[in-house]
């Protein structure tokens, strides 16, 4: 499709928890994951965290103004300072995308995990309907055709 913000229906909308930061997405997913990593775990209290890489041009914060939370480390995990959501993190090292949860999303029920990591530290019990799985993180030279993949095949929402 010629308009990628028309075939993914841009922009979405989101917020934290109490509404006091919100946020807008203006440009497609690179990719949508699931991550089973025990940090993860612990700082989503849940059994995965789920991430949507949103291109960093794409991601605006629109009324709050989120704080670092979790580690406190080179990658800037953002909870909202009041209600304490954990909202997105800007990865270290990376400014080309932001990891947004995507249950900020106003509308998030069409986020399907594409890629699940951390799969050797998952709970027995929990299951995704993701495409890929790996026992760690993808193989970088892996990245380019995932997203590829992604962006053909991923859902839209409706």
């Amino acid at each position: 499709m010629e308009n990628p913000a028309a075939e993914w229906k841009l922009p979405w909308d989101g917020g934290c928890r109490c509404g006091k930061v919100r946020l807008r997405v203006t440009l497609p997913p690179i990719v949508t994951m699931a991550c089973h990593c025990t940090g993860c775990q612990r700082m989503s209290s849940s059994a995965f965290s789920l991430t949507m890489a949103v291109p960093t041009p794409g991601f605006h914060i629109l009324s709050g103004a989120p704080v670092v939370g979790g580690l406190h480390g080179a990658s800037k995990h953002m909870f909202c300072d009041y209600c304490m959501t954990w909202m997105f993190t800007r990865p270290e090292g990376v400014d080309e995308f932001v990891n947004l949860r995507p249950t900020m999303l106003d509308n998030p029920g069409w986020v399907v995990p594409f890629i699940e990591t951390f799969t050797n530290e998952k709970l027995p019990w929990a299951t995704t309907p993701a495409t890929h799985s790996y026992a760690t993180l993808p193989d970088p030279s892996l990245y380019e055709g995932l997203m590829r993949e992604f962006a053909d095949k991923s859902p839209r929402p409706r």
